[in-house]
């Protein structure tokens, strides 16, 4: 009895290498890790007695997150804006409610919605008046540093 071969055709053979190459490519791009953006942040650490807002300034293209824990012994406020750091000109501002004896996390989102967005925050804390401040901190995006603290409201 004699055996035939089975001829392969051409467009078999390229058929079949094409399917491998796609099949490695899909693994190699799924494999790949995605790239996650990294926006700057700065650390501040405002401590008025036992009351204090420690926490991070995370520089976004058009807004500014201020996160942190917040502790308030007595009644106390924590304060945020944004600002063009050239000329001062204020973007917008964030408060949390008055704490009193109180702490947990606060965070203290700030819109800068202009190009290139804020290049300035400060960050402060107040008494249960807006108008008492006790400490603040003046944070820039160019550094990525916040500088302080310094007694009283920010200019």
């Amino acid at each position: 009895m004699v055996r035939l071969k089975k001829a392969k055709s051409r467009t078999r053979k390229v058929g079949a290498v094409v399917a491998a190459v796609a099949s490695v490519t899909g693994m190699v791009f799924a494999a790949a890790p995605a790239t996650a953006v990294a926006y700057p942040t700065s650390t501040f650490s405002i401590q008025v007695g036992a009351s204090y807002y420690k926490g991070t300034v995370t520089w976004y293209n058009r807004s500014v997150g201020v996160t942190g824990a917040f502790k308030a012994v007595g009644c106390r406020r924590v304060y945020a804006d944004t600002r063009i750091a050239n000329s001062g000109r204020r973007l917008d501002w964030q408060s949390s409610s008055t704490w009193c004896d109180e702490s947990g996390p606060a965070t203290l989102p700030v819109n800068a919605d202009v190009a290139g967005g804020a290049t300035k925050v400060n960050v402060w804390m107040t008494t249960g008046n807006p108008n008492e401040g006790l400490e603040h901190f003046s944070c820039y995006r160019d550094f990525s540093t916040c500088f302080g603290p310094y007694v009283g409201l920010p200019q």
